[in-house]
């Protein structure tokens, strides 16, 4: 069964930077393609950044871009996302999610996707 374990969040002060991690099993790892998602309290999970199934092509959303970097080590089944420069509007529950393709990468697919992991909170907070 598909499974997700994100690990990496914490408390950070503002223009800190962490590094999450999601490790996945039960599926065809390198076949799809996987994004990034958050959610802040009272408010929708929406989509932070997807890397395509080789690590080649990756998209962002513009509130992440220039800061966050997303990445996959196929061997390790394993997709990272490193994220510099912090703000406060960063705090969320991180969750990383599978897709076909990152063409399909959008605020709406997370309101239909049904594979959740518990996430990782990241607090950015002086």
């Amino acid at each position: 069964q598909l499974q997700f374990v994100e690990s990496g969040g914490g408390l950070v002060q503002p223009g800190g930077s962490l590094r999450l991690s999601c490790a996945a099993s039960g599926f065809s790892f390198d076949s799809y393609a996987i994004g990034w998602f958050r959610q802040a309290p009272g408010k929708d999970r929406e989509g932070v950044s997807c890397v395509s199934s080789s690590g080649g092509s990756t998209n962002y959303a513009d509130a992440v871009k220039g800061r966050f970097t997303i990445s996959r080590d196929n061997a390790k089944k394993t997709v990272y996302l490193q994220m510099n420069s912090l703000r406060p509007e960063d705090t969320a529950v991180y969750y990383c999610a599978a897709l076909r393709s990152c063409i399909y990468f959008s605020d709406s697919y997370a309101a239909t996707y049904n594979y959740w992991g518990q996430g990782t909170q990241v607090t950015v907070s002086s």
